[in-house]
């Protein structure tokens, strides 16, 4: 059977998106991993999928699978991916489109430039939503990796997120310590690895070790638990410019706990493409 796809990415993250409302997909982890595959497949970090919802007052189902054939719960580029595909596909028309998601609802906003603003929900810092096996909330947690021990901030944006703040960017230890941490046993589900170094209040620069898919240009969710921990920290404004390998986006938090963080940036689609799916 002919399966009809998409090929996008936001600042460098790149998706394969498929639509599973207007045709039939199953899926099984050696097939995402063999399409994910860069020489023998299409090549992708994640994998997108649209869905129909029963769910009242929302628009559609969004399911993520990661590189490796992991489902995982969230995806901040491909929230936006997501949004601008539906749109430009004529499946919505709306602007203001509600999403289902396996860490609860979300809202994305079409903007007149063409970028996607998306409404993240409220950070949560409990040890419990990542899990993170802390016996309370703490704005470090100390971890020893590889016979050194480094400090972390941790937060949930709906998929669990460790934060490193460094000096050097260019030099920031992300394979040594990304791979460690992002199967760390404090982590049982394990967690996407951030590493930040603040330029200043209103500017973060950020490198993502992204949980089953090693380095990646670009992780929206990433830089939101980047800026939620230094704002939580009180070392950063309510708006932030985070800036990735792929790209910038803008994050804005307020630093109340019960408000939700505002990601907005650019979706981009490469091409279209069709392959056999048995």
């Amino acid at each position: 059977m002919a399966l009809k796809f998409t090929k996008m990415h936001g600042l460098g993250n790149d998706f394969m998106v498929i639509d599973a409302i207007n045709q039939s997909v199953e899926l099984s982890a050696g097939l995402v991993k063999g399409w994910a595959d860069r020489h023998f497949g299409i090549g992708f970090d994640q994998l997108l999928l649209v869905e129909a919802t029963e769910t009242p007052n929302v628009d559609f189902r969004y399911r993520i699978f990661n590189a490796d054939g992991s489902e995982v719960q969230q995806c901040g580029n491909g929230a936006r991916c997501f949004a601008k595909f539906v749109y430009d596909k004529g499946l919505t028309d709306k602007t203001e489109i509600t999403v289902e998601t396996a860490s609860g609802i979300i809202v994305l906003y079409v903007e007149g430039n063409g970028w996607i603003r998306v409404n993240m929900g409220p950070p949560n810092f409990e040890p419990s939503s990542l899990p993170l096996t802390a016996p309370q909330e703490q704005p470090l947690y100390e971890l020893a990796v590889h016979g050194e021990h480094v400090q972390v901030g941790a937060v949930s944006m709906g998929n669990p997120h460790a934060v490193l703040k460094v000096v050097d960017i260019e030099n920031a230890p992300v394979e040594h310590f990304g791979e460690g941490l992002e199967s760390h046993i404090a982590f049982p589900e394990r967690v996407n690895v951030g590493f930040a170094e603040k330029v200043d209040e209103s500017h973060i620069k950020l490198r993502v070790y992204e949980r089953g898919a090693a380095e990646t240009l670009a992780c929206g969710t990433g830089a939101c638990a980047a800026m939620v921990v230094f704002r939580n920290w009180d070392e950063v404004a309510d708006e932030v410019t985070i800036s990735l390998p792929g790209g910038d986006l803008t994050v804005a938090w307020n630093g109340q706990r019960d408000q939700p963080v505002w990601m907005t940036g650019p979706a981009d689609t490469v091409f279209e493409g069709v392959i056999e799916h048995v």
